[in-house]
């Protein structure tokens, strides 16, 4: 175990957000406009919720962006290479010492089990974001995705058997050799894995943060589908249930509806309300212009009594089977060097390595 480094649950405090700025030879590209309006209605909501945002961008596009971009927000430009968006997967998770400091810790990002070409995003750790840290990156030969891994106060980790054990990742690596990396690298005390439950169209091969969630107090968020006991999906969900209640039970149950939204190629796409982002003291909420986005937010807030719950459209997000936890990654308090923070306190910044 890294002495008492352990990675940090999402909602302690954070100084900034980590995003990705779409470009046109990403995903984006076929919905780019709509796309970049969803990103600066993000980048606006964590502002306001006292976070800065890094936000990674291709060259050819920063003076685009800074003419998007308020001139007061609390924006830092970082100029980069990288295929895609989805920095919850490549971005670095963070793991905190006893004095609370942050630590950078990365594991190899292979575009999900070889899946897509995913080259530069496994680079930008090393290339872009590490020098903005006052500690050394910690780095692992192992191919997992932050969006993998959730964790409590507890050091109790959470993740999923399919997405684990898909043989393109780390071969035939064993669940146990997993839990023993996870304590390794991450500081868990306990690692449950998750054998029930995964979303039609995910291409994460069931990752954590789109089926169950911890709360602060105990409690799991769960994509359930018991609002749709006729669709494809209630039979594994029902059980993601079950297996939770069984695995865990000692937590309280929060059980989120399951929206029907198809591409307009008729398949599935798999909208997840439990893709949320936690943001000082607020959920930001992905919504998707459906009949279930009221009930979502009522479950949200049960389970998040005490925070503010800020629905936000995400329907554009979902057409590239995403969702608004994919797309961010959070950096705790105490990671990044102060002249990174005054960087973002002074409004729209483009960095400069030293």
């Amino acid at each position: 175990m890294q002495g008492s480094r352990t990675m940090k649950p999402e909602w302690h405090d954070s100084d900034a957000i980590m995003l990705a700025w779409p470009h046109a030879q990403t995903d984006w590209s076929e919905w780019l406009e709509e796309a970049r309006e969803t990103y600066l209605n993000v980048i606006s909501a964590v502002n306001r919720y006292n976070a800065g945002v890094i936000l990674l961008c291709a060259p050819a596009d920063v003076d685009d962006l800074k003419a998007r971009i308020s001139p007061s927000a609390n924006v830092m430009i970082v100029e980069a290479v990288f295929n895609d968006t989805w920095m919850r997967d490549y971005g670095f998770i963070t793991c905190t010492d006893s004095e609370g400091n942050g630590h950078p810790t990365e594991f190899r990002f292979n575009g999900w089990g070889n899946k897509f070409n995913a080259q530069d995003d496994n680079l930008v750790n090393q290339r872009y974001l590490a020098a903005l840290c006052q500690s050394v990156m910690r780095s692992s030969p192992i191919v997992a995705e932050g969006g993998a891994l959730e964790i409590n106060d507890e050091g109790h980790l959470l993740s999923t058997s399919q997405c684990l054990l898909n043989p393109e990742r780390n071969g035939d690596l064993s669940l146990a050799a997993y839990e023993g990396i996870f304590c390794e690298m991450l500081g868990a005390s306990k690692v449950t894995i998750l054998e029930h439950g995964h979303l039609e169209g995910d291409d994460t091969d069931g990752h954590i943060d789109t089926l169950v969630r911890f709360t602060p107090d105990t409690g799991l968020v769960i994509q359930a589908c018991e609002n749709r006991p006729n669709d494809s999906h209630f039979d594994a969900l029902n059980a993601l249930c079950n297996e939770c209640a069984e695995r865990l039970p000692e937590y309280q149950q929060y059980r989120l509806p399951l929206p029907y939204i198809v591409s307009d190629d008729g398949d599935r796409l798999p909208a997840s309300y439990a893709n949320y982002l936690i943001c000082n003291g607020a959920i930001l909420l992905p919504i998707y212009g459906e009949d279930e986005d009221r009930e979502a937010i009522s479950v949200i807030q049960k389970a998040f009594p005490t925070y503010i719950v800020e629905p936000i459209d995400c329907r554009v997000l979902v057409k590239q089977y995403g969702s608004l936890h994919c797309i961010s990654m959070q950096v705790p308090k105490n990671t990044l060097k102060s002249v990174i923070i005054e960087n973002l306190k002074k409004g729209v910044s483009l960095y400069a390595p030293s």
